[in-house]
């Protein structure tokens, strides 16, 4: 009996012995099922997003783009405009073109600051007999400034758009 207790223990040993353990083919199926739960995941989020690329007034919006590419198009074909920053006067000269001088001209210049919406502040256009403008930068606080330009000669309209440094 005892030499059968044996045996079975041998062949039951030499058994687990080929067939050894191996996690290879555990790993290689949780991988894939990790894959594809991200996959899916990107999935469902992609599909909850909005995409709409075109909105409802495009048109109008193309539009007055358009008109805006106008506008700056006119302004560089009769000469640029301008505008230069004194820090010893703390004043910012806008010099329209020689080409404004019979003309009509009105309109407004937005100085625009990007870091702080609550700066921005706008001054109507009043130009002088030499189609220039002086304009304080005393209550300016130092930092990039945008400058916008918008104004209309006669029956035509023009737009410039600078970047200054207030110092």
């Amino acid at each position: 009996m005892k030499l059968l207790k044996i045996k079975i223990m041998a062949s039951t040993y030499n058994q687990l012995k080929n067939k050894s353990f191996s996690l290879w083919p555990y790993a290689i199926v949780t991988a894939i099922v990790l894959f594809m739960s991200y996959i899916i995941y990107f999935v469902v989020q992609a599909m909850g997003q909005d995409v709409d690329l075109v909105s409802t007034n495009y048109y109008q919006q193309e539009i007055a783009y358009q008109e805006h590419m106008d506008k700056v198009g006119r302004t560089k074909a009769t000469g640029d405009v301008q505008l230069n920053y004194n820090a010893e006067a703390q004043n910012i000269l806008l010099q329209l073109p020689a080409g404004f001088k019979s003309k009509r001209v009105n309109g407004n210049i937005s100085f625009f600051r990007p870091s702080d919406d609550a700066l921005d502040f706008d001054v109507q256009l009043q130009l002088g007999r030499d189609m220039s403008q002086l304009v304080s930068a005393e209550e300016m606080k130092s930092g990039l400034w945008k400058v916008r330009v918008n104004f209309t000669a006669d029956t035509e309209t023009y737009f410039t758009e600078k970047t200054i440094l207030i110092q």
